[in-house]
């Protein structure tokens, strides 16, 4: 039920009340439901969505309410971060606000709001796994851009989850990203609240009133032009003024006149507050549209117990609401009315006031910064940087750009352009400063404020640090020469033995690596560890060690790096510091298991580091991850679960490597499988291929080859090929791609290539008795000489190795061989098998190439021959996608299945995407009920 102060906000509002219950009735079915209310300031959005809210609780509901006003702009993530401290999952706030306060360990590139947004969404899906959840957020108009990404990404979701989110906004500004999210609502979520019409302000009226208006009541009210919350204070502004009277007629005004604008209807209202209390609640308008008595006992210099009977005054009066543990005001203008009160002279000086009040309270950096903004053009007034500001900067900087990197740049600006270069402070602070422009992607910025510093910075951690953002910004404007450079010049003036010495070490070795310099990168790692082992560094050696396991990689030398791996994990366990480098290590330790044909314990390996990655927040590392798993599915012939994992939205942009990887491996697939989704995988993959200096890579190779090919292209398609092994003598990339060269050679009868790429096969078979590196030799002399013995020996490599695709290739070509020779019941079994392999993998452009080239020697598919798989309906799901059905019907939260099944909770979230597309679908529960039908 509606409690009574809701009624007369609601008048007028019966079919937007229905559609919003109608939400929440299909919410109890287990349908979400993505909304958003609309409207003029003071229309009554926020009663209307109060009241659904009251109406979710009593139906059994979860209701977690957000609130944002113009600072929070500058927050990312800080509404929703608040609405979840009062939910059941409120303990896992603090672990949010740790991630969001974290500074960045040195060579550790966590997106850390990415991570974030991670954390909040696994919220989500727990607290939908106990009952259906209403989020609200209001005032969306001023937002920051994480949190509307965030909302974008559960809109998406709410098919799969009890939730019925909904924001709750003005028309304006129309910023981008509230359009972006406004084009993921579906109609029936968008709601548009007008002014009420001529025929239903006398109810209103009456209500507020207390009776029947009278005629000057009503021409009064008429001024209002239908806006509820402009007539609520006039009415209160009549009755507080005794300009109302009340007989059993009705309601009459004696007043000619109301307020003539809705701020002075306000500025009315807070007339008949004591002077006292004027001042606690300017004092409060400066925290925002939402405070704490805490925060406020520290803005306003009054003791808790001296504002109790202050704010008591103002709830009464009905300035103010008590929302549990903040204090609200009624509505954002009567806090905007108060704000601007406050000469404009004197509102810099109070800020200035509440961010020292705040600070001395132990109040976090963002609260004490978010004080600080409007006051930056006075304090950059004098030209000297504020001794307080400098001071609390030095403390607080590494917080702050860990968490706001956007807001810390201006106020690190001010106070280093006001510290003569050389003082300790700026150095520290120019560092800091670096730091947070590379982080918001102002590489430009970020390497110029480095550069200057390193000109006169003179401790040797700033040093360190200084180079590694200024090599960041250079890697990804690939200039890692010049990064090279600047990191020699530095090794020549350190001090030998010194931990300064040794890091920098680490950091040309890893360059060199980013350079492909694989002999030079081996030396220097070399150099460094032995450094690291004279003065006892464990940040060094890990790292050390972890670009030994890089370079042996380089070099083909798998098994050589294994050990090293386990010795490195070793030294890093336990370090705080090095919780990047453990997992980089595993990444990496899961890509050498699979070049060694160790497909269960790699895949084992990536799913297991990929889950620790989200566990600590670290997006980047999560990505890598995931991308290693696509490969690694993708060789061993999970397509579906390939596509699955490489699909995964992580919610924010993609490392320029790991989309385009993620995305090639995709196109190859769909390449193969004549799927119409190819061409923009493709598109995909080479947009984000633009931004890479490494070029090649053998998913993206074979999957451009694939298309020219696909386009009856041969020569173009062996073209890519060629130039891709020209570009590069990499083993484990060329391994790859030997075959198919030699095929293509074969097919446009060019011999030449086919017997140059056939030596590079003979370079490829001598590195290691790895079966698939052991079959590339016979394949391609197979090809050559056209020896189906060596095909048939080769496929057998392929079967050890756990390959069907060039298995079944392998195979295809012996039975072509064969066929040629006219021994047509042999190469109808290695035909048979071959398609089988096909058949299993949704191939169907080698399926139809297959049957072509057979048909034309009389063999034709048996009758066992597997047809094509079905695109709806329970036949259609995967078996990754048949067991998350049955998990869902058995209740599992998303997290719990991924749990259950070594998965990521996005991975698990794509899965029930695919699975309620393909059975024609709308919820968790009637998933649930299907499962437990087919049963």
């Amino acid at each position: 039920m509606i409690e009574t102060h809701f009624a007369p906000s609601l008048i007028g509002r019966r079919r937007q009340l229905d559609r919003a219950r109608q939400w929440l009735t299909q919410l109890g079915s287990g349908r979400g439901q993505a909304a958003l209310v609309e409207g003029e300031p003071g229309i009554g959005k926020s009663f209307l969505v109060r009241a659904v809210a009251e109406d979710a609780q009593a139906r059994g509901c979860q209701v977690l309410w957000a609130g944002c006003d113009e600072l929070s702009q500058a927050f990312p993530l800080l509404p929703l971060l608040d609405a979840f401290g009062s939910s059941p999952v409120g303990a896992g706030r603090s672990d949010l606000a740790d991630l969001l306060n974290a500074a960045y360990a040195p060579g550790n590139r966590v997106d850390i709001i990415a991570a974030a947004t991670e954390r909040l969404l696994a919220m989500v899906d727990e607290l939908c796994a106990t009952s259906p959840v209403m989020l609200v957020v209001d005032d969306l108009q001023w937002a920051d851009q994480a949190t509307v990404q965030t909302l974008g990404r559960l809109a998406r979701s709410v098919p799969q989850l009890p939730l019925l989110m909904v924001g709750v906004m003005r028309p304006v500004p129309r910023r981008d990203d509230l359009l972006a999210l406004r084009r993921t609502i579906d109609p029936e979520g968008l709601l548009r609240l007008h002014s009420l019409t001529d025929g239903e302000v006398p109810a209103f009226v009456g209500l507020l009133s207390g009776g029947t208006p009278g005629p000057r009541l009503l021409q009064l009210a008429a001024g209002a032009a239908g806006n509820p919350l402009y007539i609520s204070e006039l009415i209160d502004a009549l009755d507080r003024g005794g300009a109302l009277s009340r007989t059993e007629d009705g309601v009459e005004t004696t007043a000619r006149r109301g307020p003539t604008s809705l701020s002075a209807a306000i500025a009315d209202r807070l007339e008949f507050l004591s002077a006292q209390v004027r001042g606690v609640l300017r004092a409060a308008a400066m925290l925002g549209s939402e405070f704490s008595v805490s925060d406020l006992a520290h803005v306003s210099g009054k003791s808790i117990a001296s504002l109790l009977p202050i704010l008591d005054e103002a709830i009464l009066a009905g300035v103010i609401r008590d929302e549990g543990t903040e204090l609200v005001f009624r509505h954002p203008l009567i806090r905007s009315a108060l704000y601007e009160e406050i000469p404009a002279a004197m509102r810099a000086a109070w800020h200035c006031d509440a961010a020292h009040g705040l600070a001395d309270g132990e109040a976090s950096p963002e609260r004490v910064a978010r004080q600080l903004l409007p006051a930056l053009d006075s304090l950059a007034a004098s030209g000297v940087a504020d001794e307080w500001l400098v001071r609390w900067l030095t403390g607080s900087a590494q917080q702050l750009v860990g968490r706001a990197p956007d807001v810390a740049i201006p106020l690190l600006r001010l106070v280093v352009n006001g510290i003569p270069a050389g003082i300790p402070p700026h150095d520290l602070l120019t560092c800091r400063l670096a730091d947070a422009l590379f982080r918001v992607g102002d590489t430009k910025a970020a390497a110029q404020a480095a550069s200057s510093a390193l000109a006169h910075v003179t401790r040797p951690d700033l040093h360190v640090d200084l180079l590694w953002t200024l090599a960041q910004c250079r890697a990804i404007e690939g200039r890692n020469e010049d990064s090279l450079q600047a990191l020699d010049a530095a090794l020549e003036l350190a001090e030998e033995g010194s931990r300064h010495r040794t890091r920098l070490l680490v950091l040309i070795a890893r360059t060199h690596c980013m350079l492909g310099q694989v002999d030079a990168a081996g030396q220097v790692a070399e150099e460094a560890l032995n450094a690291a082992d004279d003065i006892d560094d464990r940040w060094s050696k890990g790292w050390a060690l972890g670009v030994m396991t890089i370079v042996h990689g380089m070099r083909a030398e798998t098994e050589q790096a294994l050990p090293l791996f386990d010795r490195a994990l070793a030294v890093a366990g336990g370090d705080p510091a090095l919780a990047d480098l453990r997992l980089v290590l595993q990444i990496n330790q899961a890509v050498a298991l699979g070049n060694l044909d160790r497909y269960e314990a790699a895949i084992a390996a990536a799913q297991r580091v990929r889950q620790l990655a989200d566990e600590v927040g670290n997006a980047v590392r999560f990505g890598q991850a995931q991308c290693v798993l696509g490969e690694l599915l993708l060789a061993v012939g999970k397509w579906d679960d390939a596509l699955a994992e490489v699909a995964v939205d992580g919610g924010g942009p993609k490392d320029p490597f790991v989309g385009c990887l993620d995305h090639a491996v995709a196109a190859a697939i769909r390449l193969h499988r004549n799927d119409a989704a190819a061409p923009r995988e493709m598109a995909e993959a080479e947009s984000y291929a633009e931004r890479l200096t490494i070029r090649v890579n053998s998913p993206l190779s074979l999957a451009r080859s694939l298309e020219r090919e696909c386009a009856d292209a041969p020569s173009e398609a062996l073209a890519v090929l060629m130039e891709a092994l020209e570009a590069t003598e990499e083993i484990e990339i060329t391994a790859d791609l030997l075959a198919d060269a030699v095929r293509l050679a074969m097919m446009v009868e060019d011999k030449e290539a086919a017997r140059e790429v056939t030596e590079r096969a003979e370079v490829v078979a001598r590195t290691s008795d790895v079966p698939h590196r052991r079959a590339v030799l016979p394949h391609c002399r197979g090809l050559l000489d056209r020896d189906a013995d060596l095909l048939l020996k080769a496929a057998e490599h392929y079967k050890l190795a756990g390959r069907p695709l060039p298995r079944a290739q392998a195979l295809e070509a012996a039975g072509v061989v064969l066929a040629e020779r006219g021994e047509v019941p042999a190469a109808r079994s290695h035909f048979t098998k071959a398609f089988a392999l096909y058949s299993d993998l949704g191939a169907e452009w080698d399926l139809a190439r297959t049957q072509a080239t057979f048909r034309a020697y009389g063999i034709r598919r048996g009758p066992h021959a597997r047809h094509r798989r079905a695109d709806h309906g329970w036949s259609s799901l995967t078996p990754t996608e048949v067991k998350v059905a049955r998990l869902v019907a058995d209740g599992m939260s998303n997290p719990q299945i991924a749990a259950h099944l070594f998965l990521s909770r996005r991975t698990v979230q794509t899965h029930v995407s695919h699975i309620l597309a393909k059975l024609n679908l709308h919820s968790r529960t009637e998933i649930a009920r299907e499962a437990s039908r087919r049963d």
